[in-house]
């Protein structure tokens, strides 16, 4: 039996794979000395996974940012003021990479004018975000697509030389269409350019992986045409196909009516996610040819929970007797949505131990499934059982405590009166740089080198430091900055029950930012307050309106590992219930603006619509509870990013937020057509500043993204604020672009006379 991966962990074991990139931006390490940490990281987890019993390891999945951008690369992708770029300034290979993820700063003799990224978003329902590619007009018979499988060929070369059978994972061509936005119509045309890799990475691996997941999104007939279009190109010639085997790989959902495409498709086997997609099996292996392989994803690529064996011999050992060979095993998706090794975990409440799984963890599952089917071995205990859940109160008691005392326009008056904010109000999402100073400082204090006393006076001298600048750039609504935090969801689980935190469970969100998930394995609660000393301390400095600032209850539930014993439902209204106390208590210490941020809203949307309404019902009734204890004259802001809201625009009204800030600059103010065609009731601020670049915008290119705003939004509604937090952002990119964000709110005021 083929034990293989659909991918693994790709920021190295200490996430040395994350600094070596960021030295290198930074001019610490040249290109030689990154390309040299990136082979040692490869080898090294070649070898962790054969060692394990990987039969086939999986390459090119290993990007050095991220595998959209990488195969947009490989496919001759690039965005024109890039390609233009790339002549003027001599840009390596590696460097145009980063450049289209990152942007360009105008500072070569040829051109004094910013790059700008491209877009990112979020990967279907996960926290990995993704460079969205773009597709230009194509004017070729061959369309946009100009090949160069040359860096795919090299990594697959070095596995097979070092000694490992190598499979290639690259995004499949309809998927990568379907996130260019681009028209079905393209698939013979990227197809050909997918002919070309494919033949050029054949050689040297037996077969090669396409990851096709929007095999489980409710697919138009014109897209599921453009599978048969795409595949009958990619493998026309004289056999199936030249070459490697072509394994289609699906995941994150069901298969359901696209399970009539599988005999259509003229590759060697399917990859399925048997986790989510558990009713897919039987009909896929009655649809199998005789040539095909079925992979199924038996253990979970999502959750740390240890796989149940019993349960998953009971489904393979029908399977295994009817396919043999044929049939193959693996998570049931990329192992880069979990982190690496519980053994390096020392700190775990005692109930824990034993009951989780990384990455290295799931590959022994894999092996011991595995020795049972092959060898008829004893299977090992199944998971040890987590706690039964607590219940929730009736929806019809949640639904009465989660309505605000007024309708917005009513709040909306008195909230005025309080704070006479001028038109165009300025404001930030919350978080300001993270410096070293700051991390330092909560180092020493979890070793215990300095007191909790001197950790507090250390932490109050920089939010001092934070609300004097804010000021003296001249925001309107100020933050005290969030220096306490070490993550937006991290530090609410530590002071909430029913968490528990890894030590090294880093998990890669998006180039080399990385998170650690917290694990919710108990109920949710609130036992002390956890944000109100430094918010009013913050408040205390300034006349300036300061926001308290919280994580959601959706995106605590969606950036976290949860309990599988109890529905994510009542989860996510226990996590609620336990902010909402919290949201009294700022009220009561005279916060009159309270920011509870949902930026995983959207992500949590599960992939079919026939579930979207039972989804949204419990999410917004979650935020509601979160907000809606407070008094009219209370303004309650929330944030998202990297939402798609044209399709779910009235349930985010429905959460009754009176300002809402969301990611636009990117974007170029694309998302906000959503908020048009459904004429948005309440203020919004869609943001001017692009924080996920190092590139300091300008005033002039900010008052353009708000005329654009404007055109879509009426002006009184309108807030003015970066697209996200600045923690990941320095002290001198941070300030001038805030200036020139105040001095374009000030160009539409004085424009307007308001």
């Amino acid at each position: 039996m083929t034990i293989h991966t659909l991918g693994y962990p790709r920021i190295g074991r200490n996430r040395e794979m994350k600094f070596a990139v960021e030295k290198y931006w930074k001019g610490k390490i040249n290109e030689t000395a990154l390309l040299e940490t990136a082979r040692t990281i490869r080898r090294q987890r070649w070898q962790t996974q054969a060692e394990t019993g990987v039969t086939i390891v999986p390459v090119c999945d290993f990007p050095l940012y991220d595998h959209v951008l990488q195969m947009s690369m490989a496919l001759g992708v690039i965005p024109h003021r890039f390609r233009a770029g790339r002549a003027a300034r001599s840009l390596s290979p590696i460097d145009l990479e980063f450049a289209v993820a990152r942007g360009l700063t105008g500072t070569s003799a040829s051109s004094d004018t910013n790059i700008e990224p491209s877009a990112m978003t979020k990967w279907f329902d996960t926290n990995y975000h993704y460079i969205v590619p773009e597709l230009d007009t194509p004017d070729t018979p061959a369309g946009p697509f100009t090949p160069d499988p040359s860096r795919l060929v090299t990594e697959t070369r070095e596995a097979l030389e070092a000694g490992y059978t190598p499979k290639p994972v690259l995004v499949g061509p309809v998927t990568y269409l379907y996130l260019a936005g681009a028209s079905p119509s393209l698939a013979p045309q990227i197809a050909t350019a997918y002919r070309t890799i494919t033949d050029a990475l054949a050689p040297y691996a037996p077969w090669i992986q396409y990851d096709e997941p929007v095999l489980a999104l409710d697919l138009t007939p014109e897209w599921q045409q453009a599978f048969r279009d795409a595949y009958a190109t990619l493998t026309a010639g004289s056999g199936p196909h030249k070459g490697g085997k072509l394994l289609i790989a699906t995941y994150f959902g069901p298969l359901e009516d696209n399970l009539t495409l599988l005999p259509d498709l003229p590759v060697d086997g399917y990859h399925l996610d048997a986790v989510r997609g558990p009713d897919d099996i039987t009909p896929a292996a009655t649809a199998l040819k005789d040539h095909q392989i079925l992979s199924l994803g038996i253990v979970n690529g999502r959750n740390i929970w240890r796989n149940d064996i019993a349960a998953s011999l009971e489904v393979l050992t029908p399977l295994y007797r009817q396919l043999k060979e044929r049939l193959w095993i693996a998570p049931s998706c990329s192992l880069l949505h979990v982190p690496i090794d519980t053994t390096t975990e020392t700190q775990l409440p005692p109930e824990l131990h034993g009951t989780l799984a990384f990455a290295d963890q799931k590959l022994q599952e894999l092996a011991a499934l595995k020795d049972h089917l092959e060898h008829g071995t004893t299977a090992p205990s199944s998971r040890a059982a987590q706690p039964t859940g607590t219940d929730i109160a009736p929806d019809t008691e949640l639904e009465a405590l989660a309505r605000r005392k007024a309708p917005f326009k009513t709040r909306r008056k008195v909230q005025q009166q309080r704070f006479n904010l001028p038109a165009y109000p300025t404001t930030t999402i919350g978080s300001f740089p993270q410096t070293a100073h700051i991390r330092a400082t909560r180092r020493a204090f979890r070793t215990g080198e300095i007191t909790e006393a001197e950790y507090t006076r250390l932490i109050q001298q920089e939010i001092a430091e934070t609300i004097k600048k804010q000021e003296e750039i001249g925001l309107d609504v100020l933050v005290h900055g969030e220096a306490e935090r070490t993550d937006m969801v991290e530090y609410f689980g530590r002071q909430l029950d029913g968490f528990a935190f890894t030590t090294n469970g880093w998990v890669q969100s998006y180039g080399t930012r990385c998170v650690k998930p917290p694990i919710i394995h108990a109920d949710v609660d609130r036992p002390a307050a956890i944000t109100v000393p430094w918010i009013t301390y913050a408040q205390s400095l300034t006349d300036k309106p300061v926001k308290g600032m919280l994580t959601g209850p959706i995106t605590i539930l969606q950036w976290s590992f949860v309990r599988e014993d109890q529905p994510r439902r009542d989860t996510a209204l226990q996590i609620a219930l336990a902010l909402r106390k919290e949201v009294q208590d700022l009220e009561h210490a005279g916060i009159g603006i309270i920011q509870v941020d949902e930026p995983a809203l959207r992500e949590g949307l599960p992939l079919r619509k026939s579930e979207w309404d039972t989804y949204l019902t419990w999410a917004t009734l979650a935020f509601r509870l979160a907000t809606s204890s407070v008094t009219n004259q209370t303004q309650i802001h929330t944030h998202m990013c990297y939402s798609q809201f044209n399709e779910i625009i009235q349930a985010i009204a429905s959460l009754d937020a009176d300002v809402i800030t969301i990611e636009a600059a990117r974007s170029r103010m694309r998302l906000l057509q959503a908020f048009t065609d459904y004429a948005y009731p309440n203020d919004i601020g869609p943001g001017i500043y692009d924080i996920h670049s190092p590139l300091i915008p300008s005033t002039d290119s900010m008052v353009d993204l708000l005329e654009q705003a404007r055109a879509r939004i009426p002006a009184a509604q309108l807030w003015v604020n970066p697209d996200c937090g600045l923690k990941t952002r320095t002290w001198s990119e941070v300030e001038p672009s805030l200036r020139n964000m105040v001095a374009a709110a000030d160009h539409m005021r004085r424009k307007q006379g308001v």
